[in-house]
């Protein structure tokens, strides 16, 4: 499976695509009347979850789901290699099995406080243990691929209050509060 897990990959033209398929499908089906094509419906259960834990909504913006994530993500599962699919499956497989062995239940299933339970465990790879190795490779995948579907969605480049290429008359330097947070200062 670890070999299946690096397969997740997409050139910007699939991505893309994907974006476009996933924007499209929301606006002829409405969010709840979208039916996937790839993923069964306890996956596509799963993936909404997954999605929404990993960019929930907060006091900016809408959640994963909210932004089309999990339709980008069938799209991109459709349209992609069947070694791209493999991982993807088998990934959500295997949060499913991880869950078991440590609640007896699915992620879907699991508490709050269960599933960051599993998500700590395989969400930072020099932290995570050598036996979980399937689980951090998949994961981290799953994130990028939630935060490529976030953030170029309308809702995410929204949230990131992009401007885009405007003309800035002076520039004054990074703000103190951004300097402080990182820890640095102008000298």
């Amino acid at each position: 499976m670890a070999g299946a897990l690096i397969a997740l990959d997409w050139t910007p033209a699939e991505a893309g695509r994907a974006l476009g398929f996933s924007r499209e499908a929301r606006r002829r089906a409405g969010v709840r009347g979208y039916s996937p094509t790839f993923f069964t419906a306890h996956e596509w259960e799963t993936v909404r979850v997954l999605v929404d834990l990993i960019i929930p909504r907060d006091e900016r913006s809408g959640s994963a789901t909210d932004a089309g994530v999990p339709e980008f993500m069938d799209f991109l599962m459709t349209d992609g290699s069947d070694q791209q699919r493999t991982a993807i499956r088998g990934g959500l497989a295997w949060i499913d099995i991880e869950c078991r062995k440590r609640f007896g239940k699915t992620l879907v299933e699991c508490s709050d406080t269960e599933r960051a339970a599993v998500l700590d465990s395989i969400a930072w790879p020099a932290k995570a243990a050598p036996d979980l190795t399937h689980g951090v490779a998949f994961f981290n995948r799953f994130r990028d691929l939630t935060a490529s579907g976030f953030w170029s969605s309308k809702m995410g480049v929204e949230d990131l209050q992009y401007q885009g290429n405007a003309f800035v008359t002076e520039w004054n330097g990074c703000p103190p509060a951004a300097l402080a947070k990182l820890g640095v200062r102008y000298e």
